[in-house]
């Protein structure tokens, strides 16, 4: 009963208080709130017929339009989990030819959680809720990333500690959080990550002097990899729903700073 008084509290407070014009883009699966306020920047979003401006709220029963198209929040609810294989790059910008949108080619309006870089592997989810992208990518949230690494030359105990107590990177000037890592063979390893540091594993390896040979994400938060083939994406299931939901309750939407940099590894 308290969650559900919670939840019609909230939308009493929507229905009052407006959206932001980007939530409402992101949400109707439109765009990202990052790329719905460049996109409303350059006058490319109307609300009742009249150019919106950043910060824009909309309330019941305005009409909002994307260049010029009439733009309807999406009921339907889409998370996908994708293997995303090597030279795939993590954008919708259609103007990138290897776009990881056109590689899909999925029949409904879908964007990246995130970012794998161009050379990694591994685990993407794809989804139409603007929500669900924020919540996972804040660093300040802690939720878990895994990846097996595979480098150049033989592991040593100094390597493997260095990497575990967090590695300060000068080119972000930064210091890595402490993470697990755990030998899987003379030259593997895996490793969780609760930030997303712009190439960081490969940063951080190269610190110590090490190159990565082949990165692979198997896991964002509870859903995993498994044995999903390169080049192919699953619908993520309602028990694997369920639980990231749980996972992510708490999870905040805070404007980035430093610590919260966009996951891209």
């Amino acid at each position: 009963m308290e969650a559900e008084h919670t939840d019609n509290q909230a939308d009493r407070e929507a229905l009052s208080n407006g959206v932001r014009i980007n939530k409402y883009l992101s949400e109707a699966g439109v765009c990202s709130r990052r790329e719905a306020d460049r996109e409303i920047a350059a006058g490319h979003v109307a609300i009742d017929g009249k150019i919106a401006a950043v910060g824009d709220r909309v309330y019941p029963g305005m009409d909002v339009s994307f260049c010029g198209k009439t733009v309807c929040p999406e009921e339907e609810e889409i998370l996908l989990a994708f293997h995303k294989p090597a030279g795939i790059v993590c954008t919708a910008d259609k103007r990138e030819k290897d776009n990881i949108i056109d590689y899909i080619h999925y029949p409904k309006r879908i964007y990246p959680v995130g970012r794998l870089d161009k050379r990694s592997e591994g685990l993407i989810l794809l989804t139409n809720r603007g929500d669900l992208v924020n919540r996972i990518l804040r660093a300040g949230n802690y939720h878990e990333k895994e990846y097996d690494v595979t480098v150049d030359r033989d592991l040593t105990d100094k390597f493997l500690d260095a990497m575990r107590m967090g590695i300060y990177l000068k080119e972000l000037d930064v210091t890595t959080r402490s993470c697990e890592v755990i030998q899987t063979g003379a030259r593997t390893f895996t490793i969780v990550l609760t930030q997303g540091l712009n190439r960081q594993i490969r940063r951080m390896c190269e610190a110590c002097g090490y190159r990565v040979l082949r990165l692979v994400r198997v896991r964002v938060l509870n859903i995993l990899l498994g044995d999903l083939p390169a080049g192919s994406w699953r619908e993520v299931t309602p028990a694997e729903r369920e639980e990231l939901e749980r996972l992510i309750r708490d999870s905040y939407s805070a404007p980035r700073t430093a610590e919260t940099v966009k996951d891209d590894e």
